[in-house]
């Protein structure tokens, strides 16, 4: 047995806490990446019951899902597409999409003129980020969005920020082109509705960014690249089981590599769980800028000479990994407990890493490891 556990209780007082700090400021709950591995129906439920009730997503899949639960629920596709067939379906689903350049304007336009009804859109400008977005300067441009494609409704604009956490100066420089365009455009006679930029590194960081609404995700998990000025919790772990038991001679390797050598006899306990579900799984490392590569460099240096290992909870006590983690499998030093076969073992799982795993929605306890 092996699932990923979701602490209800925990999740749901993060939700409540961010709710609260954007004092009152609609807040659109981001569910890419299948609600960030949670499943987006059941995250999108407690979402709903605490508040959240517009959503944003990247997927087709996740837009049916939603507008299937919720038919009356605000849903914002943040992936701009100018694929006509894709269009057609959002435009169905009665989904708020998102518009980049001048050429995927004036499909939505003609797709939605077709279908006899208007198509609701958010802007997306490109302060920075590289990505979707029409730039500041494509002023004419923009302004014949609102004013020469009658079936398109603009109820949105909206820009991302690329270090807010990191770098204040690079995210005031992108809020202030944001909100000079939109000042802009609000003085031609453009009624550029809601307008946010916020993502969770820039909500926490900067409440007067707040504007007309905000998009959080990953905040939801607890899980930040900040300190945080709301108090939230990691919502969960790994729950799997002590599938073999053996004791390993003196001198005997484990693991690829051989990257562990026993220094005495040592009893071990395999878990059925690596590095394919997400265990002991970092996110690569940005290496494009010359910061980081060093930061990368320094990071390994002082990995090799720290003592500080990867460690699981087994019968709620702490025992070491031994050697690298193997795809679908670690082994764990349990010498000095009381273990046998079929055994709980607890280990800590970044949501944002895991697959293969089933998810479970569980009341919320303390465990270590």
């Amino acid at each position: 047995m092996k699932a990923y556990i979701v602490e209800r209780e925990a999740l749901v007082q993060n939700i409540q806490a961010l709710v609260g700090f954007s004092k009152g400021v609609p807040v659109w709950g981001v569910l890419k990446g299948n609600g960030y591995g949670l499943g987006v129906l059941p995250m999108a439920q407690l979402l709903w019951e605490n508040g959240v009730q517009r959503f944003a997503v990247t997927e087709m899949r996740e837009a049916a899902l939603l507008r299937e639960a919720y038919p009356e629920a605000p849903i914002l596709m943040l992936r701009a597409t100018g694929d006509a067939k894709e269009i057609g379906t959002l435009l169905e689903q009665r989904v708020i999409l998102t518009v980049s350049g001048p050429e995927m304007a004036e499909t939505i336009d003609r797709l939605a003129a077709e279908r006899g009804a208007p198509a609701e859109v958010h802007l997306c400008i490109d302060t920075g980020m590289g990505r979707y977005g029409f730039l500041p300067a494509d002023f004419d441009n923009i302004v014949a969005v609102f004013k020469t494609l009658p079936h398109l409704s603009v109820t949105g604009m909206y820009t991302h920020f690329h270090s807010a956490f990191c770098s204040e100066k690079a995210t005031r420089a992108q809020f202030a082109a944001f909100t000079a365009l939109a000042e802009r455009l609000q003085a031609a006679g453009c009624e550029t509705g809601m307008l946010h930029c916020c993502n969770t590194s820039a909500f926490l960081r900067w409440p007067e960014m707040h504007l007309g609404g905000v998009r959080l995700g990953s905040a939801f998990l607890g899980r930040l690249a900040i300190q945080s000025p709301v108090l939230l919790r990691r919502i969960g772990y790994v729950e799997a089981t002590v599938e073999d038991l053996r004791t390993l001679p003196k001198g005997h390797s484990v693991g690829y590599g051989a990257g562990y050598v026993c220094k005495r006899p040592t009893r071990i306990a395999v878990v059925g769980v690596g590095w394919y579900h997400g265990f002991g799984a970092e996110r690569e490392n940005d290496l494009f800028r010359m910061r980081d590569r060093l930061r990368a460099i320094v990071k390994h240096l002082l990995g090799l000479f720290s003592r500080k290992r990867i460690t699981v909870s087994v019968n709620g006590q702490s025992c070491p990994v031994l050697g690298h983690i193997g795809m679908v499998h670690s082994v764990v030093d349990v010498t000095a407990i009381d273990c046998a076969l079929g055994d709980r073992v607890v280990l800590q799982v970044n949501p944002l890493n895991v697959k293969g795993l089933e998810v479970e929605f569980r009341r919320s306890e303390v465990v270590s490891g």
